[in-house]
């Protein structure tokens, strides 16, 4: 059973969820470079007042979460086989998009 410290990180009050620990580690690096790219792309996008590269920017940053188990339903509540299916869906999907 995982605990709510294996679950959730807290960063000055607020309450994220964590990466899940399940995952191999070919998977979570190119997905943490991949969320590392889009979340610059995001500033970037803001500080250009470019809404169409902002929405894919959010979107790569959205998949790359869900790859990691960030976002969408809860990590510990589904199959370790389903979860590792969904990381690399995740990262074959950010690789095919092409960007950098």
């Amino acid at each position: 059973m995982t605990d709510d410290d294996d679950r959730w990180l807290v960063v000055d009050g607020r309450r994220w969820r964590r990466t899940d620990p399940a995952l191999p580690s070919d998977l979570v690096e190119p997905l943490l470079s991949h969320l590392g790219r889009a979340r610059s792309a995001v500033g970037a996008a803001r500080r250009a007042g470019d809404d169409d590269a902002l929405a894919q920017a959010r979107r790569r940053v959205g998949i790359a979460k869900r790859g990691l188990g960030e976002r969408g339903p809860y990590w510990w509540e589904r199959p370790e086989a389903e979860r590792i299916d969904q990381a690399r869906s995740a990262l074959a999907d950010l690789d095919e998009s092409g960007a950098a």
